[in-house]
């Protein structure tokens, strides 16, 4: 009897300290978990085996700054930052106010180039008034790149285009702060940082190379959709290439329309703001983007998700991971709690 007593204490203390065990293994492995991308489920803190895209549900000057912080990488020399400074009739563009901390911190230049689609930014004059009227050069510097021409940057790995045509300014400066405002687009489905250093930093006629997949320096009309989205992930290798690893990406996600800064009408915004999401990489910030739009109210965001599947927007994301300019897995990492 007395044997059989200890042996049956002794099976529930080993059953006890298996499951304390098992306990403890449990509460190890979640503890240091942060929101993931949505519908991934929850992802450990940065590891190193994924590019992490930082957020932070806040829009304000400071958390700017301090997403800006967390990307851990500092852009020095002669900085561009590259913003849209958007179509005039048009205001969901990024508020000089909010970016204006950050931009001054850097010492940057605010850049851009001369639309090839007409409007009041289709040539340098126009294109500098602009800047004035929407407040930019109240904040920083303006250059316009392609106001003395257009430079080719080459891009050998490209299915359409091997090379991509950007503003010959684009050669003075040393490292670039991409600011995207991310929202819709007519015709890319949506925009954010990959649309910001592919159409963005192109030239008027490398925006009619983009459009047309390479067949045509002056018309930007008519080219293949997909093509034509293939061209802007091979465009941004072209200008990833040139700055290395002397680039960062913060995307401010605001004013959501289905509408591009580049329209003069926008359609007002339908969903709620969202946040501001930074990497070092361009892909996964897009995807990122589109990950948190779609686990957004679904009636609030429908407008935004059926541009996006309309245009096949995310072939781009494709292409740009399928030529190893960035992963469209990542992991999240909120910087506010």
């Amino acid at each position: 009897m007395k044997k059989l007593v200890t042996a049956t204490f002794l099976l529930t203390f080993m059953v006890l300290v298996l499951f304390s065990a098992c306990s403890t293994e449990n509460e190890s492995n979640t503890s240091n978990k942060v929101p993931a991308s949505p519908g991934s489920g929850d992802i450990a803190k940065p590891s190193g085996d994924l590019p992490v895209v930082y957020m932070t549900g806040s829009i304000d000057s400071a958390s700017l700054a301090a997403i800006y912080k967390a990307l851990g990488r500092e852009v020095k020399g002669k900085v561009a930052v590259k913003i849209s400074t958007g179509e005039p009739g048009g205001h969901h563009f990024l508020d000089p106010a909010l970016i204006k901390d950050l931009v001054q911190s850097v010492n940057g230049t605010i850049v851009e180039n001369n639309t090839a689609y007409g409007g009041r930014r289709a040539n340098t004059a126009m294109h500098k008034q602009v800047a004035i009227d929407h407040g930019f050069t109240a904040i920083a510097k303006v250059d316009i790149l392609d106001e003395d021409d257009s430079i080719s940057l080459p891009f050998a790995k490209g299915k359409n285009i091997q090379e991509d045509f950007v503003g010959s300014h684009f050669a003075n400066y040393d490292s670039c702060l991409v600011l995207s405002h991310f929202k819709g687009h007519a015709m890319g489905g949506f925009g954010g940082a990959v649309k910001n250093i592919s159409i963005g930093f192109a030239s008027s006629m490398g925006k009619a190379w983009i459009h047309s997949a390479g067949k045509s320096k002056t018309n930007p009309w008519g080219g293949p959709q997909d093509a034509f989205l293939e061209s802007m992930a091979e465009a941004a290798g072209a200008v990833m290439d040139s700055y290395g690893d002397k680039i960062v990406y913060i995307s401010v996600m605001n004013h959501l329309s289905v509408d591009c800064d580049c329209s003069n009408n926008p359609a007002p915004p339908e969903m709620d703001d969202i946040g501001i999401l930074a990497s070092l990489d361009p892909v996964a910030l897009d995807k990122a983007c589109v990950d948190q739009v779609y686990a957004s109210d679904t009636k609030r965001s429908a407008s935004l998700r059926e541009r996006i599947e309309s245009r096949n927007g995310l072939h781009t994301l494709d292409h740009a991971e399928a030529l190893g300019l960035g992963s469209q897995k990542y992991e999240l990492v909120r910087i506010d709690g």
